[in-house]
């Protein structure tokens, strides 16, 4: 079992005030930070990966720049909100990740955006190609839409009897179309029927997940959005209580009773985004950085959870998995 080491930097604070002192003759310079999802650990996780990196190129809280966290709790009306708000502060750069790109690209065209856990950029618009982005917007993606369809493939090898998948996605964002789409595309290829399940109407979620366990031989894909993130318990305890195996694109699912997971490192992301901010902020822009793509992916399992849902992991896929979970 492998258990990331959590580093506890920023000693429970999540937001630094923008007025502050700096070194005489030295600008201090403002940067915020725009979370669209809930999970307090996980996101003081990656707030602290992206502190450090920072620090490790010569910025300093309270010295030379102030950082503004912020985030949308999982609630999409949030993140409109905070994305407004921020742009009229007129930071010097905004790092957003998850459901926030989208917001906060559509409310400014000006201050240099540098994004993380971005689903297919240039598939979802946001910038014009992965070497010359041409706009005010560069970062670091989480995945391509081919990923998703990896999912379904994973959830029909680890339990090879699924014929059925409920697709909990977000269709009010570009990233939950396009996953649902992939899915879709190789569906018949792998003998499984989908459908979807709305994770933005979370008061149906249930009853939904419900009468779709009402037939044999089904599973369930969770799709990255942050509406599914915020109600990350409620998904969980749904499949463990109607039996359904599911698989998630994050090992903190995993971590908190899920059967698999496959992903990227996003708190790595968040630690190379400030390398990017470092730039930006001494005078590149945006428009010539090259987004860049995952350089790890990580598949998680859960044992505990199998056992639980009578499912025997083959060999040959724990044997791949870079933690596993007992």
């Amino acid at each position: 079992m492998r258990r990331r080491e959590f580093i506890s930097g920023l000693g429970g604070a999540v937001a630094w005030p923008f007025v502050a002192r700096a070194q005489q003759g030295e600008r201090t310079r403002r940067i915020v930070v725009l979370a669209s999802g809930t999970v307090e650990g996980d996101r003081q996780e990656r707030n602290t990966a992206f502190v450090q990196g920072l620090q490790n190129v010569g910025w300093t809280v309270g010295r030379n720049v102030q950082i503004d966290f912020r985030t949308g709790s999982g609630s999409f009306d949030a993140i409109l909100r905070h994305a407004a708000e921020i742009v009229a502060l007129a930071p010097d750069v905004i790092v957003t990740s998850g459901d926030g790109v989208e917001p906060v690209l559509q409310a400014t065209k000006t201050i240099p955006v540098v994004f993380v856990n971005a689903v297919d950029p240039v598939g979802g618009g946001l910038v014009k190609s992965l070497s010359k982005p041409g706009g005010n917007a560069t970062g670091f993606m989480s995945f391509e839409y081919d990923l998703s369809g990896k999912w379904l493939e994973l959830l029909k090898q680890i339990v090879p009897s699924v014929t059925r998948a409920a697709v909990l996605r977000d269709p009010g964002v570009t990233a939950g179309i396009g996953q649902f789409a992939v899915i879709q595309s190789v569906a018949r290829s792998v003998g499984v029927e989908v459908s979807p399940i709305n994770v933005r109407d979370i008061s149906g979620v249930e009853s939904a997940v419900a009468d779709f366990a009402h037939s044999p031989n089904g599973g369930l894909v969770v799709t990255a959005s942050a509406s599914a993130a915020a109600h990350r318990k409620l998904i969980i305890s749904l499949a463990a209580r109607h039996k359904l195996p599911a698989i998630y694109n994050r090992g903190l699912w995993v971590a908190n009773g899920g059967l698999i997971s496959y992903g990227s490192d996003i708190v790595d992301m968040h630690r190379r985004a400030a390398s990017y901010v470092d730039r930006i902020l001494k005078g590149e822009k945006p428009a010539d950085l090259p987004v860049q793509q995952p350089t790890k992916f990580e598949l998680a399992i859960n044992l505990k959870t199998a056992k639980a849902l009578g499912v025997d992991v083959p060999p040959s896929l724990l044997a791949r998995a870079d933690e596993v979970i007992e």
